[in-house]
């Protein structure tokens, strides 16, 4: 039997439990899929409006785990861990960029920007033409950024 690529695997784990998740009331915000052959780890993050919970996580596990076993993703033993994404939930979609406008957030470039600048940490202020994150940097400057060439961003949680 041939292995398939982890990434292949994981984005069939989103598509297959995306839907169920949502019809239940929750986003699936991404799924991961880590260990090795025979000791595979499965991971949904998930989250709701108002936030997720332990009772949460076990309706989802619930939902999820059927589908799952169903699926034929894994070949061997798996684990199905579901979580929230946690107080530095990243961001992955457009979308993402609009719903969390006005808090704060760090985002990684893949190309530096003009000023040689690969990370940068500022107050999203939603998307610009849909292609372009708004960011106001201390001081008050705005930066747009192209969605396409952020790497990587977090929520940062701000303690108070």
């Amino acid at each position: 039997m041939i292995a398939r690529p982890r990434m292949e695997i994981q984005n069939s784990l989103f598509d297959l439990c995306e839907p169920v998740l949502k019809e239940a009331g929750y986003e699936l915000v991404w799924a991961q899929v880590s260990g090795l052959a025979g000791r595979m780890k499965a991971a949904l993050y998930i989250d709701k409006p108002g936030g997720v919970n332990v009772e949460d996580c076990a309706a989802a596990s619930r939902l999820a785990d059927p589908l799952i076993e169903g699926s034929g993703l894994f070949s061997s033993f798996y684990t199905l861990e579901v979580s929230s994404p946690g107080l530095d939930r990243p961001l992955f979609k457009a979308g993402d960029y609009e719903r969390f406008s006005g808090r704060k957030a760090r985002l990684w470039l893949r190309r530096p920007d003009t000023g040689n600048r690969k990370k940068f940490t500022g107050v999203l202020r939603g998307l610009k033409e849909g292609s372009r994150i708004a960011l106001e940097l201390e001081g008050g400057s705005l930066e747009e950024i192209p969605l396409d060439n952020i790497r990587k961003a977090n929520l940062v949680y701000e303690w108070s």
